[in-house]
């Protein structure tokens, strides 16, 4: 049985799989950033990030966080997830800036895939940081609104709002300056609708998922009375 809960009644209440999820989350966000972020990709002519294949699964995490789970809970991840890159920020740094030992010739190449320009990782994290809260906030405000019906509303439309205070901040913080502004505006208004993309062709597997958790925790999730400022952890 799903019982229909305040997210208050579940403060102290564990869950078997919510670490599991959190853990998911904060790996996707990381390897995401390491792994794509450097790499630009052509299809069809179509140049893009490599990294945008996978970032968007972590908002569909954070879509299955909150829906499952509750906002505050969701918020120890988005903060835990904001801790990792700030501390990937800082180890690609140090370890990029060593000097190399005598006879290893993978310096050039380590910079180019590891060296960071501090405005774009500055971008990338403020970007992900209000853009995570204000998806997580949009979702459960919009759980109560439909009394828990239409996910697949919650979800895209939560993503709608969220990417676009995302891209907002990213693009502009990033590279306007260096790209002309028409430039900017058309690369923000392009991955923001790949990104909602994703989160449609996502959709299914996001209902699977939620379904299933939901099931094995018992509960189904309502942030009624919830405090909604991001600024603390605690649940």
């Amino acid at each position: 049985m799903i019982a229909a809960t305040d997210a208050a009644q579940l403060r102290d209440r564990p869950f078997r799989y919510f670490d599991f999820v959190m853990a998911a989350f904060v790996v996707v966000l990381v390897l995401s950033n390491v792994i794509g972020a450097a790499k630009l990709s052509s299809v069809g002519g179509f140049v893009f990030g490599a990294g945008i294949l996978f970032f968007p699964i972590s908002y569909v995490i954070g879509d299955v966080l909150t829906e499952v789970y509750g906002y505050a809970r969701a918020r120890r991840c988005i903060w835990a997830g904001f801790g990792a890159l700030l501390f990937l920020a800082l180890m690609s740094w140090v370890v990029v800036s060593l000097p190399p030992a005598d006879g290893w010739s993978g310096q050039s190449a380590y910079e180019a895939v590891f060296g960071q320009v501090w405005r774009i990782v500055i971008a990338s994290i403020a970007a992900f940081w209000a853009g995570e809260f204000v998806n997580s906030f949009v979702l459960a405000r919009l759980k109560i609104l439909t009394a828990g019906k239409h996910l697949w509303s919650r979800t895209i439309g939560s993503t709608v709002v969220g990417q676009a205070v995302d891209s907002l901040i990213f693009y502009p913080v990033a590279f306007l300056g260096v790209w002309t502004t028409e430039q900017v505006l058309t690369v923000m208004v392009t991955n923001w609708a790949m990104k909602v993309a994703w989160e449609v062709i996502l959709t299914p597997a996001t209902y699977w998922i939620v379904g299933t958790l939901k099931r094995a925790e018992g509960v189904d999730v309502f942030d009624r009375g919830t405090a909604f400022t991001p600024f603390r952890t605690r649940v």
